[in-house]
């Protein structure tokens, strides 16, 4: 299995919370960049041929801040010059205060056939808190128009004021506009965003106070038929993420655009950060590639297994020795032994217990070495 993802760069606003690389006030070169973005995949096409894709997604940024018919041009392109599965998942990014009807049309045309909504909290007042562009009735209207494709919607935790009846009003809107997958983000205040300045002053929720957010949206999530299936992540039977699951099951994957990565061939790169530098790399033919190497060794053991254990199938053992021909309970017996109490084994397969699952990370530093 192979994914492709195209990152959008454009935004109306930046919200507070955000530290991805996004531009906003330049959505007029929004066509210039698309058009690097479709030699881009030009470029890398012949390399690729023999490449079957499973997944495209369209992230950001905001894709739906952009000239729908540059997304219709981008799946023209990927099945004239990729190998694209017939039953492809292909899923869009879109933010309630940027969707038309005309808009969700023509990417249903394209093929689009999974729509991932930011609605991220249920109350007007923090949406403005966070710097989102849309109220929650955008959200239930952007729902209607999309009708009865397959949809995701992104619900934060952890933020300013925050009360568990805000989670609760905030996924069962999502589950009353008939998202079919949900995704959970804990709020990380990143050192040079504006909600930086929120954590430095105390005003937001501690990690205790976090997890008890996550326990309590898990609990009413499973309530309403959301299965977890990765930490942040739930969905109905059926509806789980493809792209997603692609990505936490060490698949291979391309990505085209400003700061897209990319995992082809046991190799990761990543494009420039940089807007100007991207373009001007396109332009004259240069992969615009700024970080590029080979995960080998242990690096490609603690990779598999730092992603398998963040889903609620875990690692498995034939699989890992499948790719490195030596033993995971031998490889790995030290930090097993000093967590024992946390995993569990059956059916040849190693997972973190659901009731520790949302605080992997203290787990898996034990595994890097």
């Amino acid at each position: 299995m192979a994914g492709i993802y195209i990152h959008i760069p454009f935004c109306k606003a930046k919200c507070r919370y955000c530290d991805f690389t996004s531009y906003p006030g330049k959505l007029g070169i929004s066509d210039a960049y698309m058009a690097c973005v479709f030699k881009e995949m030009k470029l890398r096409a012949p390399e690729l041929r023999n490449k079957r894709f499973d997944t495209v997604y369209f992230g950001g940024g905001t894709p739906s801040v952009i000239d729908p018919m540059s997304i219709v041009g981008c799946m023209n392109l990927v099945r004239s010059d990729y190998n694209l599965a017939d039953d492809a998942e292909v899923t869009i990014e879109v933010n309630p205060g940027t969707v038309t009807a005309e808009k969700i049309s023509l990417y249903k045309k394209a093929g689009i056939n999974r729509f991932s909504v930011g609605l991220q909290s249920a109350n007007d007042r923090i949406l403005s808190d966070l710097g989102r562009i849309h109220t929650a009735k955008d959200f239930e209207v952007a729902c209607d128009l999309i009708g009865d494709a397959n949809l995701n919607a992104d619900v934060m935790i952890g933020l300013k004021d925050q009360t568990l009846k805000d989670i609760d009003d905030a996924v069962m809107l999502a589950s009353k506009c008939g998202a079919k997958h949900i995704s959970l983000y804990a709020l990380t205040p990143e050192d040079g965003t504006p909600i930086y300045t929120d954590y430095l002053n105390g005003e937001l929720p501690d990690a205790d106070e976090v997890a008890d957010q996550y326990d309590h949206a898990r609990a009413l999530l499973k309530e309403l038929g959301y299965l977890r299936y990765e930490v942040s992540n739930f969905a109905k039977k059926g509806f789980q993420s493809g792209h997603n699951l692609n990505y936490w099951r060490r698949g291979e994957y391309i990505g085209f655009g400003v700061a897209a990565s990319s995992f082809i061939g046991g190799r990761r790169f990543t494009n420039t950060a940089d807007l100007d530098d991207y373009i001007k790399c396109i332009m004259t033919n240069y992969y615009p590639v700024v970080d590029d190497g080979m995960v080998e060794g242990d690096d490609a053991k603690f990779e598999m297994v730092m992603l398998a254990l963040r889903t609620s199938e875990g690692l498995s053992l034939a699989k890992y020795k499948n790719e490195f021909g030596t033993d995971f309970p031998v490889d790995f017996f030290e930090p097993l032994k000093k967590n024992v109490k946390f995993l569990e084994c059956k059916n040849g397969r190693v997972r973190i217990k659901d009731k520790y699952l949302y605080v992997q990370n203290r787990i898996l530093t034990d595994f890097l070495h």
